[in-house]
């Protein structure tokens, strides 16, 4: 008798079916699929980055020409509404710090502000 791997075949389909109901916000995504969405995320906005790209919902056409991959896993990893969020947040998140920027160069003191999504120490 030899050892047989898990057959189960439901298993891809009810995967499936999990990541569409994550993805129209159904059901809430457990800590490993938010994982998978901020991971996601943080390889399209790299991508878009080194693309010179700001806004990805204004420059739809270019960023599905230059970043398609990290867009196409990006949108399936993480919910329909946290892919519009965050678009919208990175757009905002950029003018933030050149206003804060500009304001720097015009003698504002500087505040301990944090604008992203790493962790504090």
């Amino acid at each position: 008798m030899g050892f047989l791997p898990s057959l189960n075949i439901f298993s891809s389909s009810e995967e499936d079916k999990r990541a569409a109901e994550v993805r129209t916000g159904a059901v809430a995504p457990t800590r490993a699929e938010r994982q998978k969405c901020w991971a996601a995320r943080d390889a399209y906005f790299a991508c878009l980055d080194a693309n010179g790209i700001v806004d990805a919902l204004k420059d739809g056409k270019k960023a599905a020409a230059t970043c398609g991959g990290e867009s196409a896993g990006f949108e399936n990893d993480c919910a329909a509404q946290w892919v519009t969020y965050f678009k919208k947040w990175r757009v905002q998140d950029i003018q933030k710090k050149a206003r804060l920027k500009e304001l720097e160069a015009q003698g504002a003191n500087k505040m301990d502000v944090q604008t992203d999504f790493t962790t504090r120490r």
